[in-house]
């Protein structure tokens, strides 16, 4: 019995999967998405990654809440779709101010110009960076968007920080103190 509950388990995974990627397939196939796998975003994880991350776990929360899971997976998947190395303090001279600040109208630009979006991923996308920007978001699924955006972020640099306390002394050392200070707070 537990081997069947585990194949209809994996079963419904493929097919949620295979769902969420019919659902981007045309944003996915876009050369200006694809350049996304060119720029980091947290740590070693690509902007492309991280988008697609993003857009998982968005697609599969609002589809388990009866939400737009097609919006929400459309513009996840192009809420960072800003092109540029954000690190770079010599960036062009067209971005003005903090990227925090700017990305997401930035996104939203670039990705008018090659997709019709609905209203909905439009605020998806222009507000995924709220509380750091404002207004509030207007929809659930742009909340949604916005808290998974967080979630991955953290994950990602956690990943890449625990890979790394692996491979070097150093990082194991700024490990225990940051976990101590953290630790502390809370």
């Amino acid at each position: 019995m537990s081997l069947f509950l585990d194949y209809k388990r994996n079963q419904l995974v493929l097919n949620s999967k295979m769902e969420f990627l019919h659902i981007i397939h045309d944003v996915i196939s876009d050369d200006t998405v694809q350049k996304m796998k060119d720029y980091r975003q947290h740590c070693d994880t690509s902007c492309y990654s991280h988008c697609m991350r993003v857009a998982y776990y968005s697609y599969c929360i609002a589809k388990k809440f009866g939400l737009d899971y097609i919006s929400i997976a459309r513009a996840a998947m192009l809420h960072d779709l800003f092109l540029y190395d954000w690190r770079d303090i010599h960036r062009d001279d067209y971005i003005v101010g903090r990227h925090a600040f700017v990305h997401p109208k930035i996104a939203l630009k670039n990705a008018l110009e090659i997709f019709d979006l609905n209203k909905k991923e439009q605020d998806i996308i222009l507000k995924h960076m709220w509380p750091v920007t404002l207004p509030f978001p207007r929809y659930a699924e742009s909340y949604i968007v916005t808290f998974m955006d967080k979630y991955s972020a953290l994950k990602e640099t956690f990943s890449y920080f625990n890979s790394n306390l692996k491979k070097n002394r150093i990082y194991k050392y700024a490990y225990v103190f940051l976990s101590l200070i953290i630790f502390r707070i809370v």
